[in-house]
């Protein structure tokens, strides 16, 4: 299977800073792929040479089997992409917006088009509303309408959930998940939230200092990991002594009035409630804790230890 994007040593310096740093990976077509990292790890930069807005100091990009720096306006026709906060004239309404964008792009069947793409992403009812009485997910929602409109095969969206309340990321979700599922459209989703890839995403990659740390199949590479687990209990104290006569005392990471915290792994997490359930504790919830930086930490010092 021919990789939609397969970037081989990539690296983007400016001066003494290295951005990005001998960066490689592929998606697949089908992928919803996650491009993971913290905020300054070279996320943004890799995607703004993969659209060809700034030139990479070396390496190669191939799209759909194409040398980027040879192809360029073949290989992007079929690239949407969202990237940040989308712009609109908040004066107009979303359908005259798109239009405008479609004439630019010499857009077939452009007003069939354009509803077809505001039915897709959740706006059609709102298609002559003007932009400035939308909510951010609504923008953003118009945004993806937007890089839709040319029937893509790959969408290529830099942290699309940014500053949305709960709702709207869940709105944002499950529309990637739909377009993926429903139009076979690829999707390369950047973020900096771990708990959102793992929701949405089969494949992924994680970048630190413009370097790949990991790449592979998002749920074998999480759940090989341990992670932090907080049990919610009635009496810690007690739950500490319980726990002081066994092995799981040594998983133990810290403790407050409410809860005992692990380090453990997921298939030791119904043992650990079923020991502690069949010991009279009281178990008032069990919350995965782990975050993003957990993650790198734990592969960072690997690879130091490595």
């Amino acid at each position: 299977m021919e990789p939609y994007i397969e970037i081989q040593n990539l690296s983007k310096h400016y001066g003494t800073i290295k951005a990005v740093d001998g960066l490689s990976m592929r998606v697949l077509p089908g992928d919803i792929y996650g491009f993971l990292g913290p905020n300054g790890s070279g996320k943004s930069t890799t995607i703004r040479m993969l659209l060809s807005l700034i030139r990479p100091t070396n390496g190669q990009i191939m799209l759909f089997g194409q040398d980027l720096a040879t192809d360029r306006f073949k290989t992007l026709s079929r690239i949407g992409a969202l990237i940040e906060k989308p712009d609109f004239y908040n004066y107009l309404s979303a359908r005259k917006n798109l239009e405008i964008l479609g004439k630019l792009s010499n857009i077939t069947n452009l007003n069939s088009r354009v509803d077809e793409v505001l039915d897709i992403v959740g706006l059609l009812p709102r298609a002559t509303s003007i932009v400035r009485t939308y909510s951010l997910g609504m923008k953003q929602r118009l945004g993806i309408a937007q890089a839709l409109l040319h029937k893509p095969d790959l969408i290529v969206l830099d942290e699309p959930t940014n500053g949305l309340d709960p709702q709207g990321q869940k709105e944002i979700r499950d529309l990637i998940q739909s377009l993926n599922r429903d139009n076979n459209i690829t999707i390369l989703i950047s973020s900096h939230i771990l708990y959102e890839i793992e929701q949405i995403a089969n494949r992924m990659v994680i970048i630190d200092k413009g370097k790949a740390l990991v790449e592979g199949n998002v749920q074998e590479l999480v759940n090989t990991q341990d992670r932090q687990v907080a049990f919610v209990v009635g009496d810690t104290a007690a739950g500490l002594k319980l726990l002081g006569s066994t092995a799981w005392e040594g998983k133990v990471i810290k403790s407050d009035d409410e809860r005992i915290c692990f380090k453990i792994n997921k298939d030791e997490i119904p043992h650990l409630n079923a020991f502690m359930v069949e010991n009279k504790m009281q178990i008032f919830a069990v919350e995965t804790v782990r975050s993003l930086e957990d993650f790198f930490l734990q592969l960072t010092y690997d690879e130091k230890v490595n």
